[in-house]
């Protein structure tokens, strides 16, 4: 499901929300979820699952064309870990 999908699920769900509204919704909690990881804070969604960053250090990698060696600098990278309801539904386990 891409952005707009979810917001025309959503608008469809809820005749009673402008469309461009529903959009604007969408979009902050897209945002500040954005701008929490960007401040280095965990996102928790309970039954969803987490968002984190995780640091990855510097390291030496190799060119896979050329083989020759090259350094690669220290970076964060968004991580998400699923919450228990999302993995039980996923895993046929519903309640």
């Amino acid at each position: 499901m891409i952005r707009s999908e979810l917001i025309q699920k959503i608008a469809d769900e809820n005749p009673h929300l402008y469309h461009r509204d529903v959009e604007r919704i969408v979009n902050t909690v897209f945002n500040e979820v954005t701008e929490a990881m960007a401040r280095g804070d965990r996102v928790e969604l309970r039954g969803f699952g987490a968002f984190s960053v995780k640091q990855r250090d510097s390291r030496t990698g190799r060119n896979p064309r050329t083989g020759e060696s090259v350094h690669v600098e220290e970076k964060h990278v968004p991580f998400f870990k699923t919450g228990k309801l999302l993995r039980d539904r996923l895993n046929g386990q519903e309640d």
